[in-house]
């Protein structure tokens, strides 16, 4: 039985009507293109009663979820309902929600819709609502936002107040305590299209552009101009050129398809970009076909992480991401690739402290130094090694073996002095700082209220030279920051001046 709307619950707009056919249409278009080849070829007495199965049968699933699913707001929690045969209600109390994040793909967009989905903090799950008005998200989302807010409204003090005028609110004197007023939004960051320039440096669309290749040769095979013959003509019509012609204009091919891929890419995910700190939140939004609009709340956030990969580093560029307990994944990316100032600007903004993203930091000495490049050198010297067991196997040219393992033993050294360049620690304040990476650069900093444990750790090699990795736990981001490489008595001091009294049993006191 269908719950009819009542006692405060309400339905989702009336278009997801036609929002999940046309979903369900789409995820159901590849196995019903495949039945329907599969029935064309065999006995046609079967298509009338096909036909609805696979046609009707989506559009009636898609208008289940509308005819379901109910929610409603009280005054202390947000309920939703839905089901039929398994009847599911889920409930968050207003005073546990951490996050109202809105989402609308290009056909949310057409018709008039956003995705809400509402966090408490305490694990992934979420409350959705996949289909509300424009209007009705928004005010859905503030006043979520604002109950949240109320429920435990900060407060100011007046030391000068006296008790009669505490005592008489009607003598025209204000109240010792009185609610201050909500803080109006402060922006942190807004889209500059000359950030463009970064686009191609960052090889997050990369995947995209393998997936996709990975799609096409699925399919290559069935192509009908995709066969031996077809093969053999293409490549003695390539050879007919010197390859001097044919390889740059391949490369020139394909980095063309990246810069189209990596700008259209940025420009789709990043249009509208803007972060505001608002309501003790930050709020982002963006997209041009499908926007988001992320918020997470600023007593969740232990910290930020600036990531610099190799290319994006060589045009003085970064990324920034938070650090936050009770989110999904639990980092979230804050700004696209941009200008490293601003990424320092901006992470030192929320962490509100100046120095973490932008001070020098603590070497580690010769012994991390010489370290970072045995682990390089060492994995180059295994690819060596096997590299040589097929040169032998195949009975190859053994000056290729020697060049290539130059080669290798070169660019060891090289990621080698790199990662070392990278390492690095500090204690800013109320903040560990921590650098890593091997190609791209890494510096997180974390609160350090926001640690709950140490982990020491040393491998045998370690154990040799003195060095040790001291892991900070943590409940925000990916649970865990790393200080890498680091003298045991430094790590021990590093965790004791962090977290004061934590590892006092652990300390080694001077005698008396």
């Amino acid at each position: 039985m269908i719950p009819a709307p009542g006692n405060g619950w309400v339905r989702l707009s009336p278009r997801k009507l036609l929002l999940d056919p046309v979903k369900a249409v789409g995820q159901a278009v590849v196995p019903v293109v495949v039945a329907l080849v599969g029935i064309s070829q065999s006995d046609m007495r079967f298509w009338p009663l096909v036909f609805p199965l696979l046609v009707v049968a989506p559009l009636v699933l898609g208008a289940l979820p509308w005819l379901t699913t109910h929610y409603r707001l009280t005054d202390s929690q947000i309920q939703v309902r839905s089901g039929i045969l398994n009847r599911t209600t889920s409930t968050a109390p207003l005073d546990r929600v951490r996050s109202v994040d809105l989402e609308a793909s290009l056909l949310h967009r057409i018709l008039g819709l956003q995705k809400v989905q509402v966090g408490t903090g305490v694990d992934d799950d979420r409350i959705t609502l996949d289909a509300l008005a424009v209007a009705d998200a928004h005010t859905l989302r503030t006043s979520l936002l604002g109950r949240r807010i109320i429920a435990e409204p900060p407060v100011v003090e007046r030391p000068y107040a006296t008790e009669a005028e505490d005592a008489d609110p009607a003598a025209g004197t204000v109240p010792a305590h009185v609610p201050a007023a909500p803080a109006p939004a402060v922006p942190l960051a807004t889209i500059d299209w000359s950030w463009l320039r970064f686009a191609p440096f960052s090889l997050s669309r990369l995947v995209l552009l393998v997936g996709g290749l990975g799609v096409l040769s699925q399919f290559a095979d069935e192509l009908p101009i995709w066969n031996e013959e077809t093969a053999t003509s293409v490549w003695q019509w390539l050879t007919q050129f010197a390859l001097v012609v044919v390889v740059p204009t391949l490369a020139v091919g394909a980095l063309v398809v990246w810069l189209v891929v990596s700008v259209a890419g940025y420009v789709l995910q990043w249009w509208g970009f803007r972060l505001v700190r608002e309501h003790g939140s930050l709020h982002l939004t963006s997209g041009l076909l499908t926007t988001r609009s992320i918020t997470v709340e600023e007593t969740k956030v232990r910290g930020v992480e600036m990531t610099e990969p190799v290319l994006l580093r060589m045009v003085g560029g970064a990324e920034l991401s938070t650090l936050a307990t009770g989110v999904e994944s639990g980092v979230a990316q804050v700004l696209p690739p941009c200008p490293r100032s601003v990424a320092v600007g901006v992470g030192e903004a929320v962490l509100d402290r100046r120095g973490p993203l932008s001070d020098p930091l603590v070497e580690h000495g010769t012994k991390a130094h010489r370290r970072a490049w045995f682990r390089q050198l060492r994995n180059a010297l295994d690819v060596i090694v096997l590299l040589a067991v097929g040169w032998w196997w195949f009975d190859l040219t053994w000056w290729w073996l020697v060049a290539l393992g130059a080669a290798l033993l070169a660019a060891a050294a090289a990621v080698g002095e790199a990662s070392y360049r990278h390492l690095g620690h500090a204690l800013a304040d109320d903040h560990l700082v921590a650098g890593s990476g091997t190609l791209a650069r890494v510096r997180t900093a974390l609160e350090t209220d926001g640690i709950i444990g140490w982990v020491v750790s040393q491998s045998w090699w370690q154990r040799r030279i003195g060095l040790a990795d001291l892991t900070a736990t943590t409940a925000a981001g990916t649970e865990r920051v790393v200080v890498r490489d680091v003298r045991l008595e430094v790590a021990v001091a590093l965790a004791d001046a962090a977290t004061p009294g934590l590892l006092s049993d652990f300390v080694a006191r001077e005698p008396a």
